[in-house]
């Protein structure tokens, strides 16, 4: 693996038409690297402009000068830990894991081992080098609390191409969750912006525009019951059509139905109502980053799922896709 960054310097010609956004333009141009590897370079300072830094969206004028340094991929450091893990399919350049409710995804303050990436390392050896040391082969995240399926990259063509497939939203995640109460309609578009909270910096929410990030979840009402809650509560499907953070319990609670369990978005009573929050990665469907096969795969819920599951079972994944 090479040291030294590599350097792509682009010109455009004086009497050449306006090549448009910076980050199109670069796409356009430099086609071995993904529009979200371009994105990441641009906004961590390694594309300029004439020489200055230029943010994604910069236009770009005829006679303009582009210089890209594409730092080389850090190896990865972080501690291999022999923790059980699940895995539900590998092969040379991927693997697709269940991971259990209560598991960090990646080492961080406060969580520097007992995570997934630990038990990757001491499972597969090595990883993709593309996520830096403290996040090889992560090409996707959940939330500590939640459970369920992730792709994870074992080599660094593999976690372009995904990563790729992600911004393009060319890969199919549906999620359940029980939420409070029932929903009004038996399915529901949400589209909003979220970012983080105005007040409660650990908290994200939804804004007004121009504030936050685009975010886009599709819900469906399955099975409502009891469950022990005044108005009971429901067992819904959220499609992910794009991945902000807590995307679904902000847009939950957003609807005034926030998830069981919940210890960040929802009152006590919601929040001590299941033993842990209650939302899975229940599917995932993509093409393969190398080979194109189309993949498909299901994980069902835990335990603490069972009190709010219909009695004839879970609709196919393909109802909601």
């Amino acid at each position: 693996m090479s040291q030294t960054p590599a350097i792509h310097e682009i010109s455009i010609p004086p009497d050449a038409p306006p090549p448009g956004r910076l980050d199109a333009c670069l796409a356009a141009r430099l086609e071995t690297l993904s529009r979200s590897r371009l994105r990441t370079l641009i906004e961590e300072g390694h594309v300029t402009v004439n020489g200055a830094q230029a943010k994604p969206r910069h236009a770009i004028r005829p006679g303009d000068h582009i210089r890209v340094e594409v730092p080389p991929d850090a190896p990865a450091e972080t501690t291999a830990e022999d923790i059980p893990l699940k895995v539900v399919y590998e092969d040379e350049a991927l693997a697709v894991i269940h991971k259990p409710t209560g598991m960090v995804v990646h080492p961080a303050a406060g969580n520097p081992s007992g995570t997934l990436v630990n038990a990757l390392l001491h499972r597969f050896g090595s990883l993709s080098s593309v996520g830096g040391v403290a996040r090889p082969g992560i090409v996707h995240r959940l939330d500590k609390e939640t459970s369920g399926l992730m792709v994870v990259a074992l080599q660094d063509a593999a976690h372009h191409a995904l990563a790729e497939a992600f911004a393009e939203r060319h890969i199919h995640k549906l999620y359940l969750a029980v939420a409070a109460g029932r929903p009004a309609r038996s399915h529901v578009a949400i589209r909003t912006r979220i970012g983080r909270h105005p007040v409660d910096r650990k908290r994200m929410a939804v804004l007004d525009p121009p504030h936050g990030r685009e975010a886009a979840t599709d819900c469906t009402l399955v099975h409502h019951s009891g469950g022990g809650l005044a108005k009971g509560a429901s067992l819904v499907v959220c499609r992910l059509h794009t991945g902000r953070t807590h995307q679904i319990r902000v847009h939950l609670h957003h609807l005034g139905h926030p998830i069981l369990g919940d210890p960040v978005y929802s009152r006590p009573p919601v929040r001590h109502a299941a033993p842990r929050l209650l939302l899975h990665a229940w599917h995932l469907a993509f093409a393969h980053p190398l080979s194109g096969a189309p993949l498909a795969f299901t994980a069902p819920p835990g335990q603490a799922f069972a009190p709010w599951l219909p009695d004839d079972g879970l609709p196919p994944p393909h109802d909601f896709i």
